[in-house]
């Protein structure tokens, strides 16, 4: 894969289960609300650790319920960036039309 473009359709795949998307978003707001917290207590050395609930969160959803490995370990900025466009989908409504518009993209490409 040479561009989130090409990436996107395979990380979708990856977060095939409702429970599994919901973790990222519980595990990511978690994370940021973390982030704004030591930010906001000028805590900056800590600030790494907002990355823990996040990526605990991805890690055991995906291991647990997906049973895959998580796109993090081979394309991490553009796992980290699917992470945020699937969210921004869920929280908009559309990404069960996301999925719908990747699964006949892709069912119009077997013919």
């Amino acid at each position: 894969m040479k561009s989130f473009e090409e990436f996107w359709p395979h990380y979708v795949a990856e977060h095939s289960q409702p429970a599994t998307r919901t973790i990222h978003a519980i595990g990511t707001g978690v994370g940021l609300a973390c982030a704004v917290a030591l930010v906001a207590g000028r805590k900056w050395k800590w600030l790494p650790l907002a990355l823990v609930p996040g990526y605990g969160a991805a890690w055991a959803s995906h291991f647990l319920i997906e049973k895959n490995k998580p796109a993090t370990f081979e394309h991490p900025l553009w796992s980290f960036m699917g992470d945020y466009k699937m969210i921004g989908l869920m929280l908009r409504g559309r990404m069960d039309e996301e999925i719908a518009r990747l699964e006949a993209k892709n069912d119009n490409g077997r013919d």
